[in-house]
């Protein structure tokens, strides 16, 4: 049973416990791995999700599991959404033994049941569009889900891809997550336009959603999803979201009333402050939960990939 009390006031919607409580399992693996890169426990680099989490939950409860789910360089929550696996996505990343892909993919190239992600801007747009058609043949119904963010718009690829979806009519679902910053570059000094008017350009569908509840956003995804599946074609959600964390483990060149913007924007204490006993409950169980799961992880051996 869900108790709220403000949730009006902070424009909240009562949440189910699976809802909020992965979003704070993909929050606390996050924070994880900033925390094992500070301890020098954790080589390499990886780009955290902070601030995003909420978008792969609501994604994902409408996802079918014979739906194919394209990543990005920010991909750890879309992979937890979509497969509740940390200890194996952690020791992936640790390159230790029970690792999703043998230590092969590390952080950004992860192919785990239907779910690839890759670090290449871009990249995953026109092997979505292929999976998509691919799936319009043999298993009509289900579609191809890539996320991209705002930055990805200055890749030729996504174009390329949108022209190819639209006229060969590909069941594809893009799910743009516009957190307004492309690295360090704020996306009003490298997007002309907007998103809404180059998906028109194609003749696909958009619908932009601006709030971080995970109710409204699956209920505005809803009919988008449902038109990709039953009308076999491409569309464009356009998501708006607070990059809460840096943009990789540690380079953050935002101006301090930015990051204030972006704490502000962030999903978490709203829903901390909206539903303060289910959250409090929650958080505490995730967190000990992924501090059980970095413990084991980090006394595991090293993986060991053979080739097949």
């Amino acid at each position: 049973m869900v108790v709220v009390i403000e949730e009006r006031v902070l424009g909240l919607t009562p949440v189910a416990d699976a809802d909020l409580g992965r979003m704070l399992r993909i929050r606390h693996f996050e924070r994880a791995l900033l925390r094992l890169f500070e301890r020098g426990q954790l080589n390499g680099t990886t780009h955290t999700c902070l601030g995003q989490e909420h978008v792969p939950v609501a994604v994902s409860g409408l996802l079918d599991p014979d739906d194919y789910v394209f990543s990005n360089h920010r991909g750890h929550g879309h992979f937890l959404a979509r497969h509740d696996q940390p200890d194996a996505l952690l020791a992936e990343i640790m390159g230790r033994a029970g690792a999703v892909c043998n230590g092969v993919g590390g952080s950004q190239h992860v192919y785990h049941g239907r779910f690839l992600s890759t670090g290449v801007q871009g990249e995953s747009l026109p092997v979505a569009v292929g999976v998509a058609l691919r799936l319009k043949r043999v298993t009509p119904g289900r579609l191809a889900c890539a996320y991209i963010g705002d930055g990805t718009w200055g890749e030729g690829s996504v174009y390329e891809a949108l022209n190819m979806a639209q006229l060969w009519r590909a069941p594809l679902l893009v799910v743009v997550e516009h957190n307004g910053i492309a690295q360090s570059t704020p996306t009003t000094a490298q997007l002309s336009g907007s998103i809404a008017g180059r998906a028109a350009g194609f003749g696909i569908p958009h619908h932009r959603i601006e709030s971080v509840d995970v109710n409204v956003i699956r209920a505005e995804l809803e009919p988008l999803v449902t038109l990709a599946r039953t009308e076999s074609r491409p569309v464009v959600a356009e998501i708006a979201v607070h990059r809460a964390g840096p943009h990789s483990k540690g380079d953050d060149t935002r101006t301090p009333a930015e990051l204030v913007a972006a704490a502000q924007g962030d999903w978490q204490p709203r829903y901390a402050e909206a539903f303060p006993a289910q959250f409090a409950r929650l958080d505490e169980e995730q967190r000990a939960s992924i501090g059980r799961i970095v413990d084991d992880v980090l006394i595991r051996p090293a993986s060991v990939w053979e080739r097949s």
